[in-house]
Parts: C-alpha cells; structure tokens; sequence
C-alpha cells in the first residue's frame, strides 16, 4: 500500500536532512536547503517541526547512526579487546560525519532534552551491551573482580567516545594505552 503523500514528504525530509548531514555537517543545514532537496515548502516543514534540531532528531531516531557500528570481535585478550575497541571507535567518531554527529547531538539535547535522551540512549545501547558482555566473559575467565560494575565501564567508553568525537580527533595509540592500562589496573581481578 503506497504512503499517503504527506508521509512520503515527511520522509523525504527526513533523508534529506541525513544526506545533507553526512555532505556537509549540521552547521551547514538550512531549511531552506531541506525544502529545496525534499521538494516541500518550508512552511510545509516547519508545519511539522519547530526547528533544524528537531527534524535531525527525528532523523537519527528513524536511520542510522553514524558511529554507532562500532563491531570489535571478543577474544580471550581483555586488554588487546580494549585496546582495539578504543580505537575502532576513536577512528570511527573522529570521522567528519561523527564530528558532526556529536555536535549536532548538543544542539539536539539543548533544543529537546527528552529526544536528546532517546538519541544518546540509543548511541549508548550498543556500547553497553558491548561492555557488559566483555565484563561478564573477564569475570568467568577470573581477569576481571566480581563486583566491578559493567554500566560504570560503559560510562567511560561513552565518555571516551563523546570526546574524541567532539574533538574531532581520533585517541592517540599513547591515549589509548593509558586508558586501558589504567583500567585493567582498576577492575583486574
């Protein structure tokens, strides 16, 4: 069953404003330029959102995450699974379009708190459940103590991630080092 033509608009603005995103960066986005390449009036846009930030929320909601794909096979090395995990995600943000993403993701927060919550929760998930699973698979090898906390872990790597994007530079082999070595040394069994 075909969309109704506003949803088909709706969507167009929507992969408009990723497009115009991954080309060019948020700061670049226009209304006028999302209308223009959508083929919609900016009243029609405007209609639906109240601003640049809103329809870039929405956008991510419905699409992919650039960054967010962060794949580091498990091994039976915790720190050579740190270390590599750092820096796929190191590269993988310093990116233009993770640059932008994070940056973009502020304006969105300041904007619109609650979708700026959805968003980042939804970039957290995955790392998340990445650290989880690498805490619990440290604990049953006897690398990892008993009692760290995987969710604290998690805020770390996010932290990490969200400065090296913000920054617009991937971690140095130096920094990544350091930050595994210090975190052995603080949930090593």
């Amino acid at each position: 069953m075909p969309r109704p033509r506003s949803e088909k608009a709706r969507q167009s603005v929507l992969e408009a404003m990723r497009r115009a995103l991954a080309a060019d960066g948020y700061e670049a986005v226009t209304i006028e330029g999302l209308a223009e390449s959508a083929e919609v009036s900016k009243q029609t846009i405007y209609r639906w959102w109240p601003s640049k930030a809103a329809i870039l929320g929405e956008a991510l909601l419905e699409g992919s995450l650039p960054g967010a794909e962060v794949s580091v096979p498990m091994t039976d090395d915790l720190g050579a699974d740190l270390r590599a995990w750092f820096s796929a995600m190191s590269v993988g943000l310093a990116r233009p379009e993770g640059v932008a993403l994070a940056r973009a993701l502020i304006e969105v927060t300041a904007a619109d708190p609650e979708l700026g919550l959805v968003l980042n929760e939804r970039l957290a998930a995955p790392i998340r459940d990445w650290v989880a699973e690498r805490v619990a698979r440290g604990r049953a090898a006897g690398d990892v103590r008993a009692d760290v906390d995987a969710a604290a872990i998690a805020d770390q790597f996010i932290a990490m991630a969200s400065y090296s994007a913000l920054i617009g530079q991937p971690l140095s082999a130096q920094r990544v080092e350091e930050t595994v070595v210090r975190l052995l040394r603080g949930i090593g069994a």
